[in-house]
């Protein structure tokens, strides 16, 4: 619990830093942003888009089917939780 604090204190510090402390004209974010707008970066994402497109489309398909699989093989049970626990044939203690 205290490594998740600390962990969550100093995300929020970089944060902090990121978007007040000045790099020059600009923040980090702010130099980020300004990357990111660039046309050599929009040409990087359009060629990753059509490399990657038809991978994408292939993965989002299979999750797709798999919730809907799951979605029908879960239907059935009577409840979500117990499918499959064997918590229905354990006898209540008093």
């Amino acid at each position: 619990m205290i490594k998740l604090l600390i962990y969550l204190a100093l995300a929020a510090g970089l944060v902090w830093c990121g978007s007040t402390v000045k790099l020059g004209k600009r923040t980090f974010f702010g130099h980020v942003q300004a990357i990111w707008k660039t046309e050599e970066m929009q040409e990087l994402k359009e060629g990753v888009r059509e490399t990657a497109g038809p991978t994408a489309d292939k993965v989002k398909r299979g999750v797709e089917a798999g919730l809907a699989a799951a979605t029908k093989e879960g239907s059935g049970s009577g409840s979500a939780g117990s499918a499959g626990s064997g918590s229905a044939t354990v006898p209540a203690s008093p």
